[in-house]
Protein backbone atom coordinates (compact mmCIF):
# COMPACT_ATOMS: atom_id res chain seq x y z
CA UNK A 1 0.00 0.00 0.00
CA UNK A 2 1.12 3.42 -0.44
CA UNK A 3 1.75 5.74 1.60
CA UNK A 4 0.30 8.93 1.29
CA UNK A 5 2.24 12.47 0.86
CA UNK A 6 0.27 13.91 3.40
CA UNK A 7 -1.57 12.43 6.53
CA UNK A 8 -4.84 13.86 5.07
CA UNK A 9 -7.03 10.98 3.42
CA UNK A 10 -8.85 13.76 1.41
CA UNK A 11 -8.69 15.04 -2.18
CA UNK A 12 -7.01 17.78 -2.05
CA UNK A 13 -8.41 20.61 -4.48
CA UNK A 14 -6.24 22.01 -7.44
CA UNK A 15 -3.88 25.10 -6.30
CA UNK A 16 -4.48 28.53 -7.01
CA UNK A 17 -1.94 30.23 -9.15
CA UNK A 18 -2.03 33.54 -6.82
CA UNK A 19 -1.15 31.59 -4.03
CA UNK A 20 1.78 29.87 -5.16
CA UNK A 21 2.81 33.66 -6.64
CA UNK A 22 1.71 35.44 -2.88
CA UNK A 23 3.88 32.32 -1.05
CA UNK A 24 6.87 32.91 -3.02
CA UNK A 25 6.89 36.65 -2.63
CA UNK A 26 6.17 36.05 0.75
CA UNK A 27 9.80 33.87 0.79
CA UNK A 28 11.38 36.52 -1.14
CA UNK A 29 10.62 39.23 1.80
CA UNK A 30 11.58 36.76 4.21
CA UNK A 31 14.91 36.98 2.56
CA UNK A 32 15.47 40.36 2.67
CA UNK A 33 15.39 40.34 6.52
CA UNK A 34 18.71 41.08 8.37
CA UNK A 35 19.77 37.31 9.59
CA UNK A 36 23.65 38.11 8.98
CA UNK A 37 23.92 37.73 13.13
CA UNK A 38 21.33 34.39 13.06
CA UNK A 39 23.38 31.59 12.11
CA UNK A 40 20.89 28.59 10.74
CA UNK A 41 18.30 30.55 8.98
CA UNK A 42 16.70 29.11 6.05
CA UNK A 43 16.80 30.23 2.24
CA UNK A 44 13.21 30.85 2.66
CA UNK A 45 12.86 31.09 -1.07
CA UNK A 46 14.58 28.57 -1.99
CA UNK A 47 12.76 25.99 0.84
CA UNK A 48 9.71 27.65 -1.21
CA UNK A 49 11.04 26.82 -5.04
CA UNK A 50 11.78 23.31 -4.35
CA UNK A 51 8.54 22.87 -2.49
CA UNK A 52 6.74 24.51 -5.46
CA UNK A 53 8.70 22.53 -7.64
CA UNK A 54 7.62 19.17 -5.92
CA UNK A 55 4.14 19.82 -6.00
CA UNK A 56 3.37 22.13 -8.92
CA UNK A 57 6.21 21.29 -11.07
CA UNK A 58 4.13 22.30 -14.70
CA UNK A 59 3.70 25.59 -12.72
CA UNK A 60 7.03 26.08 -10.96
CA UNK A 61 10.61 25.81 -12.75
CA UNK A 62 13.31 26.51 -13.55
CA UNK A 63 12.08 30.15 -15.38
CA UNK A 64 10.43 30.74 -12.31
CA UNK A 65 13.18 29.79 -9.94
CA UNK A 66 15.44 31.91 -12.06
CA UNK A 67 13.48 35.50 -12.44
CA UNK A 68 13.31 34.97 -8.32
CA UNK A 69 16.72 34.13 -8.28
CA UNK A 70 18.44 37.42 -9.86
CA UNK A 71 15.56 39.49 -7.84
CA UNK A 72 17.76 37.92 -5.02
CA UNK A 73 20.83 38.56 -6.37
CA UNK A 74 20.13 42.55 -7.03
CA UNK A 75 18.39 42.61 -3.17
CA UNK A 76 21.38 40.71 -1.81
CA UNK A 77 23.52 43.01 -3.76
CA UNK A 78 25.63 39.39 -4.44
CA UNK A 79 27.41 38.33 -7.57
CA UNK A 80 24.76 38.11 -10.24
CA UNK A 81 23.71 34.67 -11.10
CA UNK A 82 24.36 33.03 -7.97
CA UNK A 83 20.67 32.64 -6.19
CA UNK A 84 19.98 32.05 -9.38
CA UNK A 85 22.10 29.36 -10.23
CA UNK A 86 20.96 27.83 -7.24
CA UNK A 87 17.91 28.07 -7.27
CA UNK A 88 17.65 27.07 -11.25
CA UNK A 89 18.97 23.45 -9.89
CA UNK A 90 17.20 23.39 -7.26
CA UNK A 91 14.12 23.28 -9.37
CA UNK A 92 15.25 20.82 -11.90
CA UNK A 93 16.19 18.60 -9.25
CA UNK A 94 12.73 18.94 -7.29
CA UNK A 95 10.70 18.41 -10.46
CA UNK A 96 13.09 15.75 -11.86
CA UNK A 97 12.44 13.91 -8.27
CA UNK A 98 8.38 15.22 -7.53
CA UNK A 99 7.46 11.80 -8.17
CA UNK A 100 9.65 9.72 -5.96
CA UNK A 101 9.64 12.65 -3.07
CA UNK A 102 5.56 12.46 -3.49
CA UNK A 103 5.75 8.56 -2.91
CA UNK A 104 7.32 8.97 1.00
CA UNK A 105 5.40 10.01 3.87
CA UNK A 106 6.17 13.74 5.16
CA UNK A 107 9.15 12.55 7.49
CA UNK A 108 11.04 10.75 4.44
CA UNK A 109 10.35 13.51 2.12
CA UNK A 110 12.38 16.34 4.23
CA UNK A 111 14.89 13.62 4.17
CA UNK A 112 14.83 13.68 0.26
CA UNK A 113 14.49 17.34 0.10
CA UNK A 114 17.77 17.98 2.24
CA UNK A 115 20.32 17.11 -0.70
CA UNK A 116 18.47 20.01 -2.90
CA UNK A 117 18.55 22.43 0.17
CA UNK A 118 21.99 21.49 0.44
CA UNK A 119 22.66 21.87 -3.23
CA UNK A 120 21.66 25.71 -2.97
CA UNK A 121 24.02 26.41 -0.12
CA UNK A 122 27.08 24.70 -1.85
CA UNK A 123 26.18 26.50 -4.75
CA UNK A 124 26.35 29.82 -3.39
CA UNK A 125 29.17 28.69 -1.29
CA UNK A 126 31.30 27.74 -4.07
CA UNK A 127 30.50 30.95 -6.46
CA UNK A 128 31.46 33.22 -3.46
CA UNK A 129 34.54 31.47 -2.96
CA UNK A 130 35.22 31.99 -6.57
CA UNK A 131 34.90 35.23 -6.69
CA UNK A 132 37.41 35.74 -3.58
CA UNK A 133 35.14 35.88 -0.70
CA UNK A 134 35.71 34.45 2.57
CA UNK A 135 34.50 31.64 3.89
CA UNK A 136 31.41 31.96 6.20
CA UNK A 137 32.46 28.97 7.91
CA UNK A 138 30.36 25.42 8.64
CA UNK A 139 27.38 27.05 10.31
CA UNK A 140 26.65 28.56 6.92
CA UNK A 141 24.98 24.68 6.01
CA UNK A 142 22.51 25.13 9.15
CA UNK A 143 20.25 26.16 7.17
CA UNK A 144 19.37 23.83 4.96
CA UNK A 145 19.16 21.59 7.97
CA UNK A 146 16.15 23.77 9.27
CA UNK A 147 14.66 23.85 6.21
CA UNK A 148 14.40 20.27 6.51
CA UNK A 149 13.04 19.92 9.95
CA UNK A 150 10.18 22.52 8.77
CA UNK A 151 9.20 20.48 5.58
CA UNK A 152 6.55 18.73 7.51
CA UNK A 153 4.76 22.15 8.76
CA UNK A 154 5.78 23.82 5.63
CA UNK A 155 3.95 21.32 3.88
CA UNK A 156 0.88 21.49 6.52
CA UNK A 157 0.22 25.18 6.24
CA UNK A 158 1.25 25.42 2.06
CA UNK A 159 -1.57 22.66 1.74
CA UNK A 160 -4.29 23.86 3.82
CA UNK A 161 -6.04 26.19 1.28
CA UNK A 162 -6.07 22.64 -0.85
CA UNK A 163 -8.27 21.21 1.30
CA UNK A 164 -12.00 20.45 0.49
CA UNK A 165 -14.72 21.57 3.19
CA UNK A 166 -16.34 18.11 4.66
CA UNK A 167 -19.02 17.23 3.19
CA UNK A 168 -22.11 16.97 5.58
CA UNK A 169 -23.78 15.00 3.29
CA UNK A 170 -21.64 12.42 3.26
CA UNK A 171 -21.43 11.88 7.21
CA UNK A 172 -25.49 11.28 7.38
CA UNK A 173 -27.01 8.08 7.36
CA UNK A 174 -29.10 7.02 4.99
Amino acid sequence: MQTSSYSSSRILLPVRPWFIGFSLLVALLLNFLPTTIWHGVPDWLALLIVFWSVREPRRVGMGLAFVFGVAMDVADASLLGQHALAYVLAAYGGSSLSRRILWFPLGLQALQVLPLLLLVQLVQFSVRLLAGADSPGISYFLGPVLGTLLWPLLTFVLLLPQHQPVDRDANRPL
